[in-house]
């Protein structure tokens, strides 16, 4: 494998901000999840700041629900450089709006970051961690992964095992995985080849697709993952970033 892309070299990303919130209801019905607060912050800024500290200077923000709220807040923002892809006309779901979104990342590798993921760092910036594990040579997916046992406000059995070079395996069926899917990855262009235009779909379709191939891999973060998806979720998660920082 070829030398990893420092981290420098990666300076795009995308946040997925399009979607309805439906389990963050009643808070989404009138506040889009994006700008849903944990901490004191919109969990998009928790998102962009991160992007920022690693050196990313432009990142498309994509939307649809309650699309103006959201496109007002990230456009105040001095840094990073917002690109706002609008969605209003149609919901593309999570590949659907990458897809969408590909001319802006000039056929190199970019973050991609969903915007109700956070987390308590560890000793290493996972987004750093990130893009020095990303080999261009050998990786069209790069996931960053959490123990599923450990992850805040996350019930669910877990997406992948991982081997011993980071390679990914799906869940088998009526088992656990090791490790959940903590909604931050380095993705090429390359992985949506053929894949359809302005047409909704799921980002697991290229997943797959890299899984296939042998090109999907993960990174182990370190810290805690914090999955701020329903109501309840938000309390848990300042709990924890209370109790880490005692």
């Amino acid at each position: 494998m070829t030398e990893p892309v420092p981290h420098s070299l990666i300076r795009r990303a995308m946040v997925l901000a399009a979607g309805l919130g439906k389990r963050m209801r009643p808070i989404s019905a009138t506040t889009p999840k994006p700008l849903v607060e944990v901490g004191g912050k919109a969990l998009i800024d928790h998102g962009l700041d991160r992007l920022a500290a690693v050196g990313v200077d432009t990142v498309v923000v994509n939307v649809h629900y309650l699309a103006d709220l959201v496109e007002f807040h990230v456009t105040r923002r001095s840094y990073p450089r917002i690109i706002v892809s609008d969605e209003r006309d149609i919901l593309l779901d999570t590949g659907g709006g990458i897809r969408r979104a590909l001319r802006y990342f000039h056929d190199e590798p970019f973050f991609v970051f969903n915007s109700d993921s956070s987390w308590i760092e560890g000793v290493k910036p996972n987004l750093r961690l990130l893009a020095d594990a990303w080999d261009d040579e050998g990786m069209d997916v790069l996931l960053m992964l959490s123990p599923t046992v450990s992850a805040v406000g996350y019930s669910g059995q877990g997406d992948f095992s991982m081997n011993g070079i980071g390679q990914l395996m799906r869940r088998q069926p009526q088992r656990i995985a090791p490790f959940v899917y903590a909604g931050a990855a380095v993705l090429h262009p390359r992985a949506f080849a053929d894949a359809p235009a302005d047409e909704p779909f799921s980002l697991n379709l290229v997943f797959d697709r890299a899984l296939d191939a042998g090109r999907l891999y993960g990174v182990r973060m370190e810290g805690q993952w914090l999955h701020v998806g329903t109501p309840e979720a938000i309390s848990e998660a300042e709990a924890a970033i209370e109790a880490s920082a005692a």
